[in-house]
């Protein structure tokens, strides 16, 4: 696996369509901004890959959020992304993380919340509580509830040539009402056969005939996943100006300093007195320009 992909297939003659991500560099990204513990590192994977798939299920153009929240060691797991799969992620967490256990273990009692925000049109927020034992069941769950449509969703991480690696496998009934549980049942067995090294060192097109070669898939192009932040020092800087100034000026005395901290991609922006007042001023003559 040499790019970090999403690839759409359909099964012809069965109203069942699918998914398959497959992501390093994305992961190995998101995952390098903190030193996150091992089993947060893994669920920062699966929500990855959760969000992937699920972004392509949807037809719109925008930014989509899905986050897990809880009252466990872990507080919160996000990723934000885009319909051109561009995405970011992050996870707080507090105290001992358990190395072993479910989603329960990490998040405690919590819940599942998709924010959908397209460019034209209503913004939409979906909530689920954390269902089964896992992320897939939770997503499953909500697909169920809210699109009323059977789904099926696979999430793996692990490694892959000594890198971090995530990938994942989803198959729905198309909604054209065509769709038939015999149908979905045979190909959801086949697909439990996956296995992880298979979906994380095999092409695409290697892993669908290995899983279906007695069906007939047609396979779409693929779509380039990606991270982005978005984050820059002018963002920071707009950010300094929103403060109060007498808040910015203790904090010079105390650090000589001004430090913003990303925490999406780890990189700090740091400004001193002479960047503050250049910053301040800049943005006391817009204000001004503004008036006139």
């Amino acid at each position: 696996m040499t790019n970090d992909n999403l690839y759409r297939y359909l099964f012809e003659g069965v109203s069942v369509r699918g998914e398959l991500v497959q992501l390093g560099d994305t992961y190995q990204r998101i995952i390098s901004s903190k030193e996150y513990p091992a089993p947060v590192q893994k669920l920062l994977g699966e929500l990855l890959v959760a969000t992937s798939l699920l972004t392509a299920t949807l037809k719109f153009e925008g930014s989509i959020t899905v986050q897990l929240q809880g009252d466990g060691p872990v507080k919160l797991a996000v990723i934000n992304g885009d319909h051109d799969q561009k995405l970011r992620g992050v996870a707080r967490w507090e105290g001992d993380v358990p190395a072993e256990g479910n989603i329960h273990d990490l998040m405690g009692r919590g819940h599942l919340v998709i924010t959908i925000t397209p460019t034209k049109g209503e913004r939409y927020q979906g909530v689920v509580g954390l269902e089964g034992d896992s992320l897939a069941h939770s997503l499953e769950g909500y697909f169920e509830k809210s699109e009323q449509l059977k789904t099926r969703i696979w999430l793996r991480t692990g490694e892959f040539a000594n890198k971090a690696t995530a990938a994942g496998m989803l198959l729905q009934i198309l909604p054209d009402g065509q769709g038939t549980s015999g149908d979905f049942e045979h190909l959801e067995q086949l697909t439990d056969t996956v296995k992880d090294e298979e979906l994380f060192g095999l092409d695409a097109q290697d892993v669908l005939f290995r899983l279906y070669h007695q069906e007939e898939v047609q396979l779409f192009d693929p779509q380039s996943v990606e991270f982005h932040c978005g984050c820059s020092r002018e963002r920071s800087g707009s950010a300094i100006c929103s403060l109060d100034r007498a808040e910015i000026e203790h904090i010079l005395a105390d650090k000589g300093k001004v430090s913003l901290h990303c925490d999406y991609c780890g990189t700090c922006y740091d400004f001193d007195s002479i960047d503050v007042a250049a910053l301040l001023e800049s943005s006391s003559a817009g204000d001004n320009s503004q008036v006139h």
